[in-house]
């Protein structure tokens, strides 16, 4: 049986067992921050066994695609050399809710893989716990295995989702390889080798783990179960490594047509047959190469996959055209891979060249340093600065490592990565808050949806030294209200300024965040004095809120707008709305044209002007997902959730997103949208700063002053100022080109002179002396010239100028083994107090102590004559 019909024959039978099926969540955990990727098939379903999330059903089954290359479940160093482990996998499950248990579960498993499959009972070996009496009666006395393919075990049939929380006994179900492969059954002395296989767990929750340790029955069992697609196909089609199944043979033959490598057992050909389903189904869920969180993990799989192309001898860009097969494989059951091709391929071959002057860079100095190698291990220092200077990924290290027989001072890389964290934290400047747990119950009542002037009660004050009772005149503090019509910083929207108005005192609210449920009113008293258990009116700055609300809205059909115009690869990672500006972090590959600017602007100004109504309702969080909102990945949403719909499309609103901050009435009374300002600021996200409304008309203001003032210094009407600036450019240009034509004709000249004051050293012409008026260009053509007029001999050019010195260094050829110009270079830049560096026939560098230059060049002769010596 083929992958895909291993898939859909698991499908099929448990619909017919009554099971719902659920389509594969995302490879990003949807609402849990708590991991870093979906990694088991019952991710998606977390909430619903801990209680926190009814469904429709109480029985389903899915195909689950899952990603462990990062945090706690990282396989990532072992992919490739073993024949199970992978950094992308298909998890196939079977969940009940409190539905049926045990017996129900083993009873699937077995018909499923003996019925279905058509599995050989003798060739399967169960496992259980050794406290569970009910599932080994199950085992044996019903379904009548043998007691000889069975075993007890302890802690590896006992599983638990946490220290605390949901867990119960585990039951495995192995498959016997044979006798021709090493290894014994489970709970043997040699267990750990390969000729038994666990190809399905049966996870039986029946209990809840408290802090103390102790084990209480849950009212309502449930069961998890997992099987791994990879493991059961090899099963299937008679193989024992994964990779030899049929998506991997077609991702492998692929590869090596590519990169020229017949041998499909050939280990690197593994690795990137497995990094090409991780990497694209990564992208396809709205992860971009970046340098932190799950970007950095994307990153680090790329790169060793296409490190693994070089090992092969493969240098060009290669990697991004396996997505067109795996396409081909998986394009079918999961219908994303198909959408996102053309992304998934950009972003791969960007990240592909980037990375490749960072390999051969790492890879020059790893190979370097190994040829001096004292022993048989790299050092941490080495191993750091690959990493921290050269972006060489650790693990990269660790495969080279591998292949070479070489061990790694791991300790003393973490400890350089510790003072480097030392440093940072040194360097780092932190915003002093009010660190005091408060300590209050309940919540403070926020009315501001509906309101900027409400009545409330001061309920505590906090100073940076904790708790007081009163502020007096021109003291700071943040107050603590009953209720507020203040907004909260959150969601990348700055928090209010106000006044506080008490009986006895004005209090001046300069910013409002949030601890716990509790709203912190931050500023001074500005007259008389405020204390717990005054009565104060509430008043929000109008103003600014107004402002803040129309930017904020802005940001909504923006993100619309970037989605529509780039691609649904376009997630929001981060935003600051405040009166003044709105700024957009989103993830995407490239920097966004002039032209998709233009379109992006003016979609969102089409729905400014089109002024439809604005709609904010509060749902529960399946009712707004349904409804098409979007989330942000790693964010904790309540079961109620605030979701708000902007503007007209085809089909429905333009914008639907969860969002608890405030907006408009309306979209036109935004005004206007005009972008500032598109810029990167990690690799795979950009970031794009507007204004709205009075400021972006001010800004038009400011644009067509700016205009009439160059038109003015060019003597020039501003609709003529384009042909007037290329008339300008042309000129410059010439001027440009005829000047450097002139300086390459006074080198020539000055070349001839020069020759004649090279001096021998050690049976070889040498030339150090100072050129004036050259730049760094007519400095390397002069060095080459003399170079070729003194045949056989070391030149070193020095150009003092705008209170810097340029150098060049160069060394014939037939003296390169016996002297390194990027040596000299080091000596000379040094001497004047700058750096330099370069090859062994030519190096380039400066300085800028110009008081130094005539000692330095008097002093190279005596250090060639030493380095010779040495």
């Amino acid at each position: 049986m083929k992958s895909a019909q291993i898939r859909e024959a698991f499908l099929n039978y448990f619909a017919g067992q009554g099971h719902t099926i659920v389509p594969s969540s995302s490879l990003i955990p949807g609402n849990d921050p708590t991991l870093l990727f979906t990694n088991a098939g019952m991710v998606q379903f977390k909430d619903t066994f801990l209680g926190h999330q009814s469904r429709s059903y109480r029985r389903a089954a899915s195909a689950q695609r899952c990603v462990r290359a990062g945090g706690k479940h990282n396989d990532l160093e072992n992919v490739g050399y073993t024949a199970r482990h992978h950094t992308f996998f298909e998890m196939l499950g079977n969940f009940s809710f409190g539905d049926y248990f045990k017996r129900e579960a083993i009873r699937f498993a077995w018909d499923f893989l003996t019925k279905v499959l058509g599995l050989p009972e003798e060739r399967l070996w169960i496992t259980v716990h050794i406290s569970d009496d009910e599932a080994a009666d199950i085992w044996l006395k019903e379904i009548g295995v043998s007691v000889d393919r069975f075993s007890r075990l302890d802690e590896d049939n006992f599983w638990q989702m946490g220290d605390t929380g949901p867990c119960g006994p585990s039951s495995e179900i192995f498959y016997d390889h044979g006798e021709a492969v090493a290894g014994g059954p489970p709970g043997s002395d040699n267990d750990e080798l390969d000729r038994y296989i666990e190809i399905w767990n049966l996870v039986f929750m029946q209990y809840e783990r408290t802090a103390e340790g102790g084990l209480h029955p849950l009212p309502k069992p449930s069961v998890d179960t997992g099987m791994g697609l990879e493991r059961i196909a090899a099963v299937m089609q008679g193989v024992h490594s994964n990779y030899e199944i049929d998506l991997f043979q077609a991702l492998l033959k692929a590869a090596g047509t590519i990169v020229g490598c017949d041998n499909l057992e050939e280990k690197s050909l593994r690795v990137i047959a497995d990094h090409i389903r991780s990497c694209a189904f990564l992208i396809a869920d709205g992860v971009m190469p970046s340098n932190e969180g799950r970007g950095f993990v994307l990153r680090r799989i790329i790169r060793r996959a296409v490190r693994h192309g070089h090992k092969l001898g493969h240098k060009a860009v290669f990697f991004f055209q396996l997505v067109e097969t795996l396409v081909e494989q998986m394009g079918e059951a999961y219908p994303e891979l198909g959408e996102k091709q053309q992304t998934i391929e950009r972003v791969l071959r960007k990240e592909e060249e980037q990375f490749a002057k960072t390999l051969d860079k790492g890879m020059a100095l790893l190979e370097d340093a190994l040829v001096s190698l004292e022993d048989s291990e790299i050092p941490g220092a080495l191993i750091f600065t690959l990493h921290d200077t050269y972006g060489f990924p650790t693990d990269l290290t660790q495969d080279i490592a591998r292949e070479r027989g070489l061990s790694l001072d791991m300790a003393g890389y973490e400890a350089a990565m510790q003072a480097q964290r030392e440093r940072a934290r040194a360097a780092g400047k932190f915003k002093q808050g009010y660190t005091e747990v408060l300590g209050l119950g309940g919540a403070t009542e926020f009315l501001g949806y509906d309101s900027t002037e409400v009545e409330g009660i001061v309920v505590a004050i906090v100073k940076e030294s904790g708790r007081v009772e009163c502020l007096e005149e021109g003291e700071e503090g943040a107050v603590i209200l009953d209720r507020t019509s203040f907004y909260a910083e959150s969601g990348g929207q700055v928090g209010d300024c106000g006044y506080l108005n008490a009986r006895a005192g004005c209090f001046e609210v300069r910013d409002c965040t949030k601890q716990g449920g509790h709203h912190l009113h931050s500023g001074k008293v500005l007259r008389g004095a405020i204390a717990v258990g005054d009565r104060v009116a509430v008043k929000v700055s109008a103003d600014v809120r107004r402002a803040t609300a129309l930017n904020h809205s802005a940001t909504h059909l923006l993100h619309a707008a970037l989605r529509k115009v780039l691609g649904e690869h376009v997630t929001q990672k981060g935003s600051l709305v405040d009166s003044e500006r709105l700024r957009f972090d989103f993830s995407h590959p490239e920097a966004v044209t002039l032209k998709q600017l233009d379109a992006i602007e003016s979609l969102v100004n089409a729905q400014i002007r089109a002024n439809t109504p604005v709609e904010t309702r509060e749902t529960d969080i399946d009712s707004a997902k349904a409804m098409g909102a979007l989330a942000l990945f790693g964010e904790k949403y309540g079961h109620s959730v605030r979701v708000l719909s902007m503007g007209v499309a085809e089909r429905g609103a333009f914008s639907v997103e969860l969002c608890g901050g405030t907006h408009v009435e309306r979209t036109g009374d935004i005004g206007l949208l005009r972008i500032v300002g598109e810029s990167g600021i990690a690799s795979g996200q950009r970031r794009i700063e507007a204004v709205t409304g009075a400021h972006a008309l001010s800004l038009f203001d400011q644009t067509q002053q700016h205009l009439e003032h160059i038109a003015a210094l060019l003597k020039a009407r501003p609709d003529t100022l384009a042909d007037k600036v290329e008339q300008l450019l042309r000129t410059n240009r010439r001027l440009e080109k005829e000047v450097a034509q002139l300086k390459a004709k006074l080198a020539t000249g000055v070349g001839g002179d020069l020759s004649a004051q090279a001096v021998d050293v050690a049976g070889f012409k040498l030339l150090a002396t100072s050129v004036e008026g050259a730049d760094p260009k007519s400095l390397r053509d002069l060095a080459d010239q003399l170079k070729n007029k003194l045949g056989s001999g070391v030149v070193l050019l020095a150009a003092p100028g705008e209170g810097k010195v340029a150098l060049v260094a160069v060394v014939t050829q037939d003296l390169t083994d016996r002297l390194s110009a990027g040596d000299l270079m080091r000596f000379a830049a040094g001497r004047l107090g700058g750096k330099g560096g370069g090859r062994r026939d030519m190096a380039q560098g400066g300085g800028t102590d110009l008081s130094a230059l005539a000692g330095m060049l008097q002093a190279v002769p005596a250090w060639v004559e030493d380095s010779l010596s040495a």
